[in-house]
């Protein structure tokens, strides 16, 4: 009888912490032995020139979710089996509370929609949109013990922003039950100023959704999230920073010794402002309308100081997708009329993995350990999923991505296997591709093609996150 159920053999096993050439053995989808030489295995896949890294866990996506009078291209079944395509083993997307109801029902309704339509592991953040006393002393309380340790709350957007105080008495609560919070952090006063003012001009095209909201609505937010955070004394993570500005004052925060921990994407490295002209100031610049806005390249440079400085944590795709050519997409009628209608979000979760090693460890700016932690390890360890998830090592569910860093590929919206008829990354030449893509030891993905099953993902469970334990101490 062999030993193991699987043994990934003769590659290069990269964690966050170590690279050495291994054999990885699988037994019943756990890691039971990484060994320089491992012999009995009932399969054995051959790794030979490949690197093994964890699989790809992508803390920051928006599935199923509803958005106006838009419809989200993907919901779980297109959504995870896009990530699953991308070398990503797990997702956490989030579950989103309208105003007034209630937060239980919310869950359990996300619960519905996923529920054999994942191809890979789930769980939830939760979005705090109605922070009532009866949520912040009962519901959160008991969703956080119950395993949603994390929820994300808005300092934008009408239907979802939360005022001062209502901030406060959040953080309060997360301090109280040892959840941590994610914030996006861009002004909404500032940015309805600036966009009432953009369309008394006459200026409504989707290259102006950038320019209504520049650096310093989101620099001004996210000091003054970092300041209620210091006056509650609780963590923050702040969540897709596009540039110097916001970065500099999660350093700063750092730098005093407060638990600030900063995330960045894709479209931050890759995308700029002028992608929003589109073509000839038309309606195409709506492709890549996402908040906050990409920048310029002079913060491509500041986001990279970020990412090597140790500034940013996790590096997440905030896959948020919508169909372009679609009249419940960027294309609506309202969406032609002014930037202000154009769906914000932009796929991402299938090229994040390809897009960061590329332009990172192929180019040089990142070492392979840097893009373990920075595309699984941090993620498993912020968001309380560590020491099951995020690493290789016996124990460990056997999440592995079989990598080759000398390929070279195109990316394509003909390649892709996500819901939204088009890739802001179109074009875009990269070196290094996911080959094949292991959950629990079973072979989900190989060359492109999806072997797993909608009912193949499960729901996790997540544990306290120890990046949330005040700097005082104990929560409790």
């Amino acid at each position: 009888m062999a030993d193991f159920d699987l043994i990934i053999k003769g590659g290069t096993v990269v964690t966050a912490a170590d690279t050495v050439r291994a054999d990885v053995g699988i037994r019943d989808g756990i890691i039971g032995a990484v060994a320089d030489r491992l012999e009995s295995g009932a399969k054995v896949i051959d790794a030979s020139g490949l690197l093994v890294m964890p699989g790809g866990i992508d803390s920051h996506v928006h599935l199923a979710q509803p958005s106006g009078e838009s419809v989200m291209a993907d919901g779980f079944e297109s959504g995870t089996r896009s990530a699953i395509a991308g070398g990503n083993t797990t997702v956490i997307p989030f579950a989103v509370q309208p105003r007034g109801k209630n937060l239980r029902a919310v869950v359990q309704d996300y619960h519905t929609k996923a529920e054999g339509q994942s191809y890979c592991d789930y769980g939830f953040h939760l979005i705090i949109s109605d922070p009532t006393p009866t949520l912040l002393g009962q519901e959160l309380p008991a969703l956080v013990a119950d395993g949603y340790t994390s929820f994300k709350v808005f300092m934008t957007y009408a239907d979802m922003v939360l005022d001062d105080r209502q901030l406060l008495d959040v953080f309060d609560c997360a301090r109280g039950c040892g959840a941590l919070v994610m914030v996006h952090c861009e002004g909404y006063d500032a940015i309805k100023f600036m966009v009432e003012r953009l369309e008394r001009a006459g200026k409504t095209a989707p290259y102006y959704h950038g320019v209504s909201r520049p650096e310093l609505v989101e620099r001004e937010a996210a000091h003054r999230a970092i300041s209620h955070a210091e006056l509650v004394d609780v963590p923050l993570m702040i969540v897709h920073v596009s540039g110097r500005q916001a970065m500099e004052q999660i350093r700063w925060a750092q730098q005093r010794g407060l638990k600030i921990y900063g995330e960045t994407c894709p479209q931050y490295i890759a995308l700029t402002a002028d992608d929003m002209k589109g073509l000839n100031m038309d309606e195409t610049g709506g492709k890549y309308v996402c908040s906050p806005p990409p920048r310029d390249e002079a913060s491509w440079d500041a986001i990279w100081e970020g990412l090597r400085g140790g500034v940013f944590q996790t590096f997440s795709s905030d896959h948020c997708p919508f169909r372009y050519d679609d009249p419940k997409g960027k294309l609506s009628a309202k969406g032609r009329s002014s930037f202000r209608w154009v769906p914000n979000g932009i796929p991402g979760v299938e090229t994040r993995l390809p897009i960061l090693f590329s332009k990172g460890v192929s180019e040089g700016r990142i070492g392979l350990n840097e893009f373990v932690a920075l595309t699984s390890t941090n993620h498993a360890k912020m968001y309380g999923l560590y020491p099951r998830k995020g690493s290789i090592a016996p124990g460990f569910d056997a999440d592995l991505v079989l990598w080759d860093p000398n390929r070279k590929e195109t990316i394509r919206q003909d390649i892709l296997h996500h819901g939204a008829d088009y890739t802001p990354y179109e074009g875009l030449a990269v070196r290094g591709w996911p080959v094949m893509t292991v959950l629990r030891g079973d072979v989900v993905m190989e060359e492109g093609r999806i072997l797993g099953a909608p009912t193949s993902g499960k729901f996790l469970r997540r544990g306290l996150s120890p990046y949330a334990v005040p700097t005082g101490g104990s929560a409790a």
